[in-house]
């Protein structure tokens, strides 16, 4: 039975589902809530290549109290199973980080949902759930 399960959170309903699995599936892990922030959707909102930083602290200071935001509604979310979660964010590659956190924090489970965020870099089915269950150290489960 896993002692720490990994639960990457975003605005999807499959996240939601992945909290909800653990929770119901593993009451007695210390379930961790994480969201990761891709600094490539700073670049995204202010339409640069790199070059002005224009409101770049701005934005990121959004994405960061968006995270926010949906880590809280993760903490409500396993209240209601009774179970307390723990919470963090991260900035980087969502599937390199997912993996390193894992990696970094003794989890020895993650569950994630099978399709995230959408968008052009999240078109191809699971993409970030695939990545992670090839190169994750751990066992993975993915919500569909």
């Amino acid at each position: 039975m896993p002692q720490h399960v990994l639960v990457p959170i975003d605005e999807s309903d499959r996240a939601t589902e992945a909290l909800e699995f653990a929770c119901q599936e593993y009451p007695d892990a210390t379930i961790t809530a994480l969201h990761v922030i891709d600094p490539g959707d700073f670049y995204a909102a202010t339409g640069i290549e790199g070059g002005a930083m224009a409101n770049y602290e701005e934005i990121q200071k959004h994405h960061e109290n968006r995270a926010d935001e949906l880590l809280e509604s993760a903490r409500e979310q396993a209240e209601t199973h009774g179970v307390e979660v723990q919470t963090d964010r991260v900035v980087g590659g969502i599937s390199r980080s997912i993996v390193n956190y894992a990696e970094e924090n003794d989890v020895d489970h993650i569950a994630l949902g099978s399709h995230g965020r959408t968008g052009a870099s999240r078109i191809l089915l699971g993409s970030v759930a695939e990545n992670v269950a090839r190169r994750s150290p751990v066992p993975v489960t993915i919500v569909r």
